[in-house]
């Protein structure tokens, strides 16, 4: 997971950002892609990684795209969030960036339906790029919105189950769970009560947990969001009823959504070394990649076990699959030299040799099928199951959305409110919820 958490990125995107690029109108097709990408030239890139091993990363990322290209110089700049990246690509100007990364995928509908950023697909068919036989097909999907490819895959983010497993031998459970009717029995079988409370959880269920969003479970239902038209799918297709169906039947099977909330109160929080699958408190836990590596520095006093989170019953031939976002690049629509900024943008993203390394270096998924199967790639061999949901055909991500992440806001708020026992007509729910979203983003066409 680079710099900021991916959920808190999240969150703070879905304010800001969409604020910002509601009322941005710079798109300018073409305006800056008749530069000579052979002259000297010199590149302004904006990123939003802090971290100092990650901030070296890019570093390393650039000077190995300089050296390819040596009449290319890169300005480098760190730690933009999407709000100073929209409001940049808004106002443009000789300070602005030319290629731009993003840690949140919701904005992609908001950057391609503006016009923030340009269509890259001119671009790929120049150089003769299929992104299509490129990209893993989550990854290709989340990077586009109503035919305008507007960013790029740069790394992903691949969500599975960690398990403990002291935790499962003591319950004399051998294997990690593969369905959903699975993974109930195994929760319950691993949680052990105390009093009011818990000694050990066998899993958090509640939307309000560490990474149990709405969008995370419903990646192993694969829900249609939107129909044919546009309109929310979310009051129609059957996934989404289930996804909550099953949910919620897991949080009262494992003790009440109250007992649960208590329990949750009163533990670590999800970035520091007291998380509480790192303590041994709860004992499975949904999420992406870079958990493993946050555990295990840690050094907790249990085996740490890795593998997909459970399907539906009727789903079990898809075992293997999982959520998937990650991060974006992009070229500014306001950039004068496109065509330097495509070369720049190729490299970081579809040379195999390049991708592979930076995965290496930040420590997430690769975002290419070639870099996923390379033998450069260095990780724990717990880790390939990440990279084994991130290649899964049967992988899903949240569809791009004029409005950003809104409908998602909207599917969660639903979800807390479900779960809690505030609303109990299920289909009734969602399909207010799918209401709310047809009317949020018919006003933000």
């Amino acid at each position: 997971m680079p710099g900021m958490p991916r959920k808190a990125a999240l969150v703070l995107a879905a304010s800001a950002s969409v604020a910002l690029l509601a009322t941005a109108c710079t798109g300018q097709p073409g305006a800056g892609a008749d530069d000579d990408a052979s002259k000297e030239t010199t590149l302004t890139f904006w990123h939003a990684w802090s971290a100092p091993s990650e901030v070296k990363a890019v570093e390393e990322l650039i000077a190995g795209f300089e050296k390819a290209h040596p009449n290319i110089d890169v300005d480098v700049v760190g730690n933009m969030t999407d709000d100073k990246i929209n409001q940049s690509l808004r106002a443009g100007g000789a300070k602005a960036p030319d290629v731009i990364s993003s840690f949140t995928t919701n904005n992609v509908g908001k950057f391609c339906s503006s016009g923030a950023l340009v269509d890259l697909d001119p671009f790929f068919a120049k150089s003769g790029i299929d992104p299509e036989k490129t990209f893993p097909k989550a990854m290709n999907e989340y990077t586009q919105f109503e035919g305008n490819r507007c960013a790029v895959p740069l790394l992903g983010d691949a969500y599975g189950l960690y398990y403990n497993k002291t935790a499962f031998e003591k319950a004399g459970i051998t294997a990690p769970p593969k369905t959903w009717s699975e993974f109930e029995r195994v929760a319950k079988k691993l949680t052990i009560r105390r009093g009011e409370t818990y000694e050990q959880l066998g899993f958090m269920p509640n939307y309000h947990g560490w990474e149990t969003t709405t969008e995370h479970y419903l990646g192993q239902f694969s829900p249609t969001y939107f129909d044919k038209d546009g309109k929310s799918n979310v009051g129609k297709d059957p996934a989404f009823k289930k996804a909550f169906t099953l949910q919620k039947k897991l949080v009262d099977t494992l003790g009440g959504y109250r007992r649960l909330e208590t329990y949750r109160a009163k533990l670590g929080d999800e970035w520091g070394p007291k998380h509480p699958f790192h303590t041994g408190q709860v004992a499975m836990q949904l999420d992406g990649e870079w958990r493993l590596g946050m555990a295990l520095e840690t050094e907790p006093a249990f085996e740490i076990g890795v593998a997909p989170l459970p399907v539906p019953d009727d789903q079990a031939d898809q075992y293997g699959k999982g959520y998937i976002t990650g991060t974006i690049a992009g070229i500014a629509a306001t950039s004068r030299k496109q065509n330097a900024a495509w070369e720049l943008v190729k490299y970081m993203t579809t040379d195999t040799d390049a991708v592979v390394d930076f995965s290496n270096a930040i420590h997430n998924v690769p975002s290419t099928l070639a870099a996923l199967k390379s033998p450069a790639l260095k990780y724990d061999p717990r880790f390939k199951t990440f990279l084994e949901i991130a290649a899964n055909p049967h992988s899903t991500t949240s569809p791009a959305s004029v409005n950003g992440g809104v409908y998602l806001t909207t599917i969660q708020q639903f979800g807390y409110e479900y779960e809690s026992g505030k609303a109990t007509d299920l289909e009734a729910g969602l399909k207010k919820a799918a209401r709310q979203i047809d009317t949020d983003i018919a006003q933000a066409q």
